[in-house]
């Protein structure tokens, strides 16, 4: 992603250079320090032009291809989507694909880093893939250990160019040739840079401790507990572009890579990183987007009911009661009538038919399954001689029995059964007989479908729908099985006609005597279907940004989506606004996760230590083990006091002084944004950075953990000024 800094006049840097290096750094443009660079990015140039040529065709033939059906299409609109994102990447980055480049020890030619990996028409290798195992180094080296490197390189890119770079040696041997070395890291470096809306590209400056996060494997969870400012929303994003490249169980055809968010905002902000890493295939989304019903869905106003609500065992018990209560069969039997005999239909028999749904079927889709066993044992019921055919026909169209089974079994949409539970009390007893009579009456509501559903509606609405099932799948099946079997009959017409006209009855034609050939013509492409859900899963592997906040009820939306139960679970404790009093073991154990491992990431590599020093009193009068991280860098700015009245002043005053960077507001709900000014609640700030913040009336936060969370977060997103306003 280019830097959105435009470079400093230029003079010290050749036309056609692949660097553009402002006056101030002519001694970094010194030929000695570049020239292999320059020949290597030329390399790089030609390899990519011939690469967007070579993958452009492909791609055309790819979409010229027919079409298929089944697993060849598939396999076709996977390639089209494959060589789609490596030419979007290829096209956006040009020379800036390149990171850095290590050298090692023993070796005197670099070894060039990019988002991608890329080789000449010979094979020489001139980008390896940032994921690749043998990348680690470039991350991972630092000068207690040097992974075996001598020295590093990292670039900075602005407008496709090389703005400045960044030398580092960790042998003797390595400082030939390295006369651009500074005080400042390129990472130091980039940490005092001006923010823009979107998450800034930071991939060639990932720190040893985020790298071997971002590469740990895969198997159970891992969580990553780190305080503000340390990476985690950087190490959650690298991690997922990096298991969905370099871990075969994760592919897409396995189920892929689902990356969660706290909030829509969050997920604008960092919309760019994933592209950036070369990887398009992950899916990302925010809980609300689990379920049809989040967009519209507001907050639970009383927090006895969302404390009731967050409840696992109340998701998963009681939508299960409440499912069963529709698969419990007759208990009296029934006469059913046709135009061959009067049968009995004995209690017994209906168990039986219900007990041939197979485990695991959702109930809508089990009801087929469920009649086809009911008209099994009718039909063989009747003398041997009647048409099994037409009797099966007449016992779907015989509305006694039918009614029978739609009462006995019927289908039901997921809206209705939770609406049900809040809003009929008996109902709500059966299917949740541990809560109290007063915690029944605090769950129920008139009628729930007439009201607008809260956040802590939707784990029950989302297992709902999972238990159910499409209401719709069966009805749809059926008329595609009669379409297919229209097709057919028309195919076989067409077929017959042909082998009327192979007089000798030689040659490829006769080989559509073969049923399996007649049906293999057959196009399946104009049959029903629905488009399908994105989001339902299941997944390889999820990871969870700010997970400190989700409830068990919502952790089990994303159990429901993820059956091999590998996470990446990336929170901090301290921000968890309702509190996070147990371990997360604890926490994690209890909603069914059994493999657990921690990484703990305690350098703040955003916020300045001025403003840590007083964000930390502010946490701590909540949570005393709050897990706070120690600041890396200081600014000499102070964090300013003042009064609400003064809010445009120091606005005006701090846009006047600096032309690039974006500011919020949090707090002031009456503040309108501008193009660089946000205005954003303390929860939505979550997860973002600013270069100025100005906290508006802290107090009004609230009191206890909530507002000093609320308050703490709040401050913490700065990176450069911190302003607080008071009323007077």
């Amino acid at each position: 992603m280019p830097s959105p800094h435009p470079a400093a006049p230029l003079s010290s840097s050749p036309a056609g250079s692949a660097f553009a290096l402002p006056e101030r750094l002519a001694a970094k443009a010194d030929p000695r320090l570049t020239a292999r660079d320059e020949e290597h990015f030329a390399a790089v140039a030609r390899s990519l032009r011939e690469s967007i040529a070579e993958l452009t065709a492909q791609l055309d033939a790819a979409r010229r291809a027919p079409g298929g059906a089944g697993r060849q299409a598939m396999d076709r609109d996977t390639e089209i989507r494959r060589l789609t994102a490596r030419l979007r990447t290829l096209r956006r980055f040009g020379l800036d694909l390149c990171l850095g480049r290590m050298v090692a020890g023993a070796e005197e030619e670099p070894v060039y880093v990019g988002r991608l990996g890329l080789t000449d028409r010979a094979g020489h290798r001139l980008l390896l893939d940032w994921r690749s195992p043998a990348a680690e180094p470039f991350f991972g080296a630092t000068h207690a250990n040097p992974m075996g490197l001598s020295s590093r390189r990292r670039y900075r890119w602005t407008d496709g160019r090389i703005s400045d770079y960044w030398d580092e040696v960790f042998t003797p041997d390595g400082f030939d040739g390295h006369a651009a070395l500074d005080d400042q890291s390129a990472f130091v470096a980039s940490l005092g840079a001006d923010r823009s809306p979107r998450m800034r590209d930071v991939l060639s400056t990932i720190q040893a401790d985020q790298d071997a996060i971002i590469r740990a494997g895969s198997r159970g969870a891992l969580v990553v507990d780190g305080g503000p400012g340390t990476g985690k929303t950087v190490v959650a994003l690298h991690r997922s572009a990096y298991l969905l490249h370099s871990d075969p169980r994760l592919g897409h055809r396995r189920g892929g890579v689902l990356f969660v968010g706290p909030h829509r905002p969050y997920l604008d902000y960092v919309a760019d990183v994933l592209p950036s890493l070369g990887e398009e295939g992950v899916r990302t989304c925010v809980l609300r987007d689990l379920v049809a019903e989040g967009a519209g869905a507001s907050a639970e106003r009383d927090p006895e009911v969302a404390r009731l609500k967050a409840s696992r065992k109340l998701v998963v018990e009681a939508v299960e009661a409440a499912v069963r209560f529709y698969e419990e069969p007759p208990a009296r039997g029934m006469t059913v009538t046709t135009h061959w005999a009067d049968v009995k239909l004995s209690a017994q028999e209906w168990a039986a038919a219900f007990a041939a749904a197979e485990p695991g079927t959702p109930h809508n889709e089990a009801r087929e399954q469920v009649w086809e066993e009911l008209v099994t044992i009718l039909v063989d019921k009747h003398d041997e001689g009647t048409p099994a055919e037409r009797l099966g026909d007449s016992l779907g169209g015989n509305r006694e029995l039918v009614e029978a089974f739609d009462r006995a079994w019927p289908l039901l949409d997921a809206a209705d059964l939770v609406g049900d539970l809040w809003s009929v009390p008996a109902y709500l007893r059966r299917c949740a007989p541990w809560l109290e009579a007063d915690e029944r009456n605090l769950l129920r509501r008139g009628d729930a479908r007439a009201q607008e559903w809260t956040v802590c509606d939707l784990p029950f609405l989302d297992a709902a729908r999972q238990r159910l099932g499409d209401p719709d799948a069966a009805r749809r099946r059926r008329r595609g099985e009669a379409l297919i079997a229209a097709e057919n009959a028309r195919m076989a017409e067409t077929v017959d006609a042909l082998l009327e006209a192979d007089d000798d009855g030689e040659g490829v034609i006769t080989m559509l005597h073969v049923r399996d050939m007649r049906e293999a013509l057959t196009d399946e492409s104009a049959l029903p279907g629905t488009d399908p859900d994105l989001l339902a899963g299941p997944f390889a592997h999820i990871v969870v940004d700010e997970a400190q906040e989700l409830t068990d009820a919502e952790w089990q939306m994303l159990l429901l989506r993820c059956p091999s139960r590998s996470f990446t679970v990336v929170g901090d404790r301290a921000q968890a606004r309702h509190g996070f009093t147990e371990s997360w073991r604890e926490r994690l154990g209890r909603i069914g996760l059994d493999r657990i491992e921690l990484a703990s990431l305690s350098v703040n590599y955003r916020t300045p230590a001025e403003i840590m020093t007083e964000a930390e009193p502010v946490v701590r009068a909540a949570l005393p083990d709050a897990n706070v991280p120690t600041s890396v860098r200081s600014t000499g700015i102070p964090v300013t006091h003042g009064s609400v009245a003064d809010l445009r002043t120091v606005l005006d005053d701090w846009l006047d002084a600096h032309p690039e960077g974006i500011a919020c507001v949090i707090g002031d709900p009456a503040f309108r944004a501008t193009a660089r000014v946000r205005s954003l609640t303390p929860q939505l700030a979550k997860g973002l950075e600013f270069d100025l913040v100005v906290m508006v009336d802290p107090e009004s936060f609230g009191p206890g953990t909530e507002g000093a969370v609320d308050r703490y977060v709040a401050m913490t997103r700065a990176t450069q000024r911190l302003v607080v306003l008071r009323r007077a």
